[in-house]
């Protein structure tokens, strides 16, 4: 017989009272308005002139501070300050203050708060000792005073309690709980003290401020963006924020460990082992929540989740990456979503991608295990590493898509940039993994017939072969390669493989004759629905002339490079003469892709051949590029003035597009809106006009998304100056 034991009990024997892990309690008991002193009994002195002192207001100032800590933008009735940086408080006393007053402010946060674990913190203004936060009396105008407080710079994050408590011959008298004193306590890029500062203004108006962002897709060569609205400062972010903290269970008292909060965000932006934010979802199965391409923003997804509780569906890498920016910039750490083109997976840590390939040279995909997406998407966040031996600090890889488990969940980093360029892999956290999807080599492998495999070729600048984040101030692309990896070749490149290898990351080391032949394929940008023109070129190396049997496999893949459908297998035969090349045209028509599309957009053309005993090998990659919506804005573009946006989409195609979901958004102007259309026909076109009142002044922009079950990623931007 089973005995269920109860969470009053259940930390008995291990703490002495459980571990505070919510930090949104609206717990209207905090302390008693009265608690008297347990130490002997003191002589009174004389009473004051006046009577008894009392508080008649506080005021948290926040017309004065929200400008002073740059959280103007949050939509909350609540003051929101940065740490380590001194904000005001204006409290009204019944009496103006005499010498023998004493007093005092206190900052709770979480149940069962404590001075020792710093989640009560109590500031004085006098020669007695307080807390650790600082205070000062910086205006004494009879009964209202002016009063400075300084949190520490390595304060807890998130939303204290505030009580004024005047000292009594008894005891101390405390101000009654008022939800309006509560105030929001972020992490404070300004701050040299704090572990997040980062000294370029520029820098930190655009990765802890801005709310708006790109986010880059496609493929090498073929680099696409859409654009992605962070939203972190609407209305019920930073709850939302704090809430997936709380469900974590993640103590209180480390919640201004900007690394353990990190770690914690990176594995609760995803559902996997622990009920967080995301529900991932890698096929073309949708039917149970959203596609992955018709999110506009981290918005609507953050606040569905601390509404229900339940796992959001459904996120792809770039979903992950967008809502964990919010998360991140929300609490106010330096972040930014980074694009890694070409990027090896399941590779197990090590530095060999291998492919497969069967005796007639076509790709073996039932051996192949290992791949490389198209392009993947995860964040990086600016911090001190004072774990870290010197110059690891700065910028840091933290992935929330779930892949490997790291300390038991399924989460990566902070793995320090530096670190992974210079090949330093012993250092925490999950660096060796980042490093292999920078820098895999891959493997071709031909696979006889008894199972055995026999490198053919080598392809070692293939995989991250750039490496992309937004520029600052632009919504350009910032090639941040450099920072993640030397030139290819160069002797310090070497010398990083070669210490990588020293701390366990395996790597190719085939010895491989001089191939005889080689072959590239190159195409054109393509439309969808369009004929594709494959360019083919065979080179020959060899001072003989060579006929090459070679074979073209067609197929639509996931970005993550698996196989959705393959619709194309053509035989052809070329010869090249000696030390000549020799070009191949080869069409691919719409008719043959457009059936086999499903959500997906990107197509993947291998082409093998063999010749006097040589296998050849060459991969092309396609990503259809889709129409896009014009949107225009009208009206006076002034803060809580209407205004009005117009989306208009013509369909293009022949063929009629169902069940379409429209949906737009954009911080500081608008709140997440859908509209819906049963089928748009063919050339037909649609106009939705929704109004608006800018809450948000400065450069905003709207974003809307169009999707529907037979065309996907159709996007529309536009850009608004708002005056205040």
């Amino acid at each position: 017989m089973s005995r269920q034991v109860n969470d009053s009990s259940s930390y008995r024997g291990r703490y002495s009272e459980p571990v505070p892990t919510s930090n949104l309690v609206n717990d209207e008991n905090d302390f008693p308005e009265f608690e008297p002193f347990q130490d002997e009994a003191t002589p009174r002195g004389h009473a004051p002139a006046g009577g008894p002192l009392m508080v008649e207001n506080v005021d948290m100032c926040q017309q004065v501070n929200k400008p002073n800590h740059y959280t103007t933008a949050y939509d909350t009735q609540n003051l929101v300050v940065r740490r380590g940086q001194e904000f005001v408080m204006r409290v009204t006393f019944s009496r103006p203050l005499t010498q023998e007053d004493d007093f005092q402010l206190e900052f709770l946060i979480g149940s069962n708060p404590s001075p020792s674990k710093g989640s009560q913190v109590v500031v004085t203004f006098n020669s007695r000792r307080g807390g650790p936060w600082s205070g000062q009396i910086l205006e004494n105008r009879g009964q209202s005073v002016m009063l400075g407080i300084t949190p520490t710079a390595d304060a807890i994050v998130g939303k204290f309690r505030t009580y004024v408590a005047i000292m009594t011959g008894g005891g101390m008298q405390r101000t009654k709980r008022d939800a309006t004193t509560d105030l929001y306590l972020l992490f404070n890029a300004w701050c040299p003290d704090d572990a997040v500062f980062l000294s370029d203004e520029s820098e930190r108006r655009e990765y802890v401020l801005n709310d708006a962002g790109v986010i880059f897709q496609g493929s090498v060569g073929a680099v696409s963006n859409r654009h992605w609205m962070y939203g972190q400062f609407e209305r019920g972010v930073l709850d939302a924020c704090i809430y997936i903290l709380d469900a974590s269970r993640m103590p209180i008292y480390n919640r201004g460990n900007v690394i353990k909060l990190i770690r914690k965000g990176s594995a609760m932006i995803n559902s996997q082992d622990d009920n967080g934010v995301l529900v991932g979802n890698w096929s073309d199965d949708y039917s149970m929540g959203t596609p992955p391409t018709s999110w506009t923003g981290s918005v609507k997804i953050l606040l569905q989740y601390a509404n229900t509780g339940v796992p959001v569906c459904f996120a792809q890498c770039w979903v992950f990456a967008g809502v964990f920016n919010t998360f991140l910039r929300c609490l106010g750490i330096p972040a930014r979503v980074i694009t890694n083109f070409s990027s090896a997976h399941d590779n197990t840590g090590n530095l060999k991608t291998d492919l497969i390939f069967k005796p007639d040279g076509t790709p073996d995909k039932r051996h192949t295990k290992d791949s490389i997406w198209n392009y993947h998407c995860w964040n990086e966040v600016c911090i001190a590493r004072h774990d870290l031996p010197p110059g690891l600090g700065g910028w840091q890889v933290v992935d929330a898509t779930p892949q490997e488990t790291s300390d038991g969940h399924f989460r990566c980093g902070p793995a320090s940039v530096a670190a992974i360029k210079e090949g330093l892999l012993c250092h925490p956290f999950d660096c060796g993994f980042v490093f292999a999807e920078v820098n895999s080599d891959v493997v071709f492998h031909k696979r006889d017939r008894y199972g055995t495999l026999s490198p053919f070729r080598v392809e070692k600048a293939h995989v991250g072969q750039a490496v992309y984040t937004k520029a600052v101030g632009s919504s350009g692309q910032m090639d941040v390669t450099h920072t993640y990896k030397y030139p290819e070749g160069s002797n310090e490149d070497s010398r990083t493989m070669s210490r990588a290898e020293e701390y366990g990351c395996e790597r190719d080391h085939s010895e491989l004759s001089e191939a005889k032949m080689s072959v590239t394929i190159s195409a054109e940008p393509v439309h969808l629905g369009q004929d594709v023109n494959l360019i083919v070129d065979f080179q020959n190396h060899s001072e003989l002339p060579k006929t090459v049997h070679a074979h073209l496999a067609g197929s639509v893949i996931f970005y993550t490079g698996v196989t959705a459908n393959q619709f194309k297998d053509q035989d052809f035969t070329v010869t090249v003469p000696a030390y000549q090349m020799e070009r191949v045209m080869l069409k691919v028509t719409g008719q043959e892709y457009l059936p086999h599309l499903g959500s997906q957009l990107c197509l993947h053309f291998v082409v093998t051949g063999q010749a006097d005993g040589d296998s050849l090998t060459a991969i092309k990659v396609v990503d259809l590029q889709t129409p896009g919506l014009t949107m225009t804005v009208s009206g006076e573009p002034r803060l809580q003035q209407e205004m009005f946006v117009t989306v208009s989409f013509t369909n293009p195609f022949n063929f009629p597009l169902q069940q379409v979901h429209l949906a737009m958004e954009g911080p500081g102007l608008m709140e997440h809106k859908t509209h819906y259309y049963r089928v748009i026909d063919p050339q037909a076109t649609i106009s939705w006009k929704e109004s608006f009142f800018p809450r948000l002044d400065g450069p905003r922009s709207l974003m809307a998304v169009l999707d529907c079950s037979n065309l996907h990623q159709v996007f529309g931007i536009v850009e608004v100056i708002i005056t205040a």
